[in-house]
């Protein structure tokens, strides 16, 4: 599943109507789970003949597409779902107990009540919210894809307007040439990450860069009186601007990611539980800006597109041995040499990312003479692609 985002142009009116239906779809996921809440043993099914309910119950709900009450309902049995799983899998700390929704910047269609013209450049949402038809602003052509593999259709509300994602059910050929190339990916705070041979990409520290205009722009929220229509303005320039940081690190970690998968066989990387490893408060903010979890994300998204082979590695002690004897050499964070008594003086973070890539030589049993082949692989998961990272990734789906 590929999901293509356009910039939705419209009238204030239509912008008001999406605003409506956004609070609607709210309305009935709170509703879905206070339901859950009250009765046991409640299945998804249950949960969507319940939106029938709640439609006929409630005027203002019955605007609202049937299919997109649905899609609602299902968020909540989602929310349950993984509270569930996360219980089985005996996680620690908190279990993701699902919760009343504040704020809601979605509402999502399945296969009624939009319309696509055939030019594919205006879209037309046809239930009682009145929403109209909308321009799509994008880079993307939907001509390559029929009505029929249009799954699902969104509308997300964002800082900087409105957007339609639509969610297209599409295979990608890609043809995979060996090149015999395999790599270790150590990440860190000081570099970006640092590979097994040696090279290093710089952090980009977007969120450092932008630290004294955010505050800046928090200190104009505070000083507005609450309520006013002047906080309101301030509130959206403040995210505007940690829009801009959020994508500008999701285009990094793209560009980075399938630079790395297709210049490699074979890429490993260590797999760290940044949810703990945020709560070191010295660290938490600089850990964040890097963004590791993004960008191994995209790293397994393109190892399947392209046939590469990816590989989680546990970090545990790929700092410690050596990356030459394997002698364990203990040293703090703060020694970032790696100095040996068989005479291996390394870098820390490149002799992490040898010990990474030998781990998963092993774990893979990996053979350059297996690798490189011509297959059909299906895009898993949901990918975002957005119109203004077409440069970058170039239209893949075609």
């Amino acid at each position: 599943m590929i999901v293509f985002e356009f910039k939705a142009k419209g009238t204030l009116r239509q912008y008001q109507q999406i605003d409506e239906a956004l609070r609607i779809t709210k309305f009935i996921r709170n509703k879905c789970l206070r339901f859950w809440m009250d009765n046991q043993n409640v299945k998804p099914y249950d949960l969507n003949k319940y939106t029938a309910v709640i439609a006929n119950g409630f005027d203002f709900a019955d605007k609202l597409n049937s299919s997109a009450r649905q899609a609602a309902a299902e968020r909540t049995a989602f929310a349950i779902k993984r509270f569930f799983d996360n219980c089985k899998a005996k996680i620690p700390g908190k279990k993701g107990y699902p919760r009343f929704q504040k704020n809601n910047r979605s509402v999502e269609y399945k296969l009624s009540g939009w319309k696509l013209s055939d030019d594919r450049k205006y879209i037309k949402f046809t239930d009682k919210c009145n929403i109209g038809q909308l321009k799509l602003i994008g880079t993307w052509d939907l001509h390559f894809y029929q009505i029929k593999q249009v799954k699902r259709v969104r509308i997300v509300k964002r800082s900087d307007g409105y957007y339609v994602q639509f969610c297209v059910d599409a295979e990608r050929n890609i043809d995979t040439q060996p090149n015999g190339k395999t790599i270790g990916l150590d990440v860190g705070l000081t570099h970006f990450y640092t590979d097994s041979q040696g090279n290093t990409v710089e952090n980009p520290k977007y969120l450092r860069k932008s630290e004294k205009a955010l505050k800046r722009l928090q200190k104009q929220v505070s000083r507005k009186k609450k309520g006013s229509n002047n906080r309101k303005k301030a509130i959206n320039r403040l995210g505007r601007k940690h829009l801009k940081v959020s994508r500008q690190r999701k285009d990094n970690a793209i560009k980075q990611a399938l630079c790395v998968v297709r210049s490699n066989d074979l890429v490993a990387y260590e797999k760290l539980q940044v949810k703990n490893m945020v709560k070191n408060s010295k660290l938490a903010k600089s850990i964040s800006d890097v963004s590791w979890s993004l960008f191994t994300q995209w790293l397994e998204y393109f190892g399947k597109v392209y046939g590469r082979i990816v590989v989680p590695i546990d970090p545990k002690f790929t700092s410690q041995n050596c990356s030459s004897c394997g002698e364990t050499v203990k040293k703090s964070l703060s020694v970032r040499i790696h100095i040996c008594k068989c005479g291996c003086v390394l870098d820390r973070d490149l002799n992490a990312s040898i010990n990474i890539l030998n781990k998963a030589l092993k774990q893979t049993n990996y053979d350059l003479s297996t690798v490189g082949r011509t297959e059909t692989f299906n895009a898993c998961g949901e990918i975002t692609l957005y119109p203004d990272l077409a440069t970058s990734l170039g239209k893949v789906a075609q």
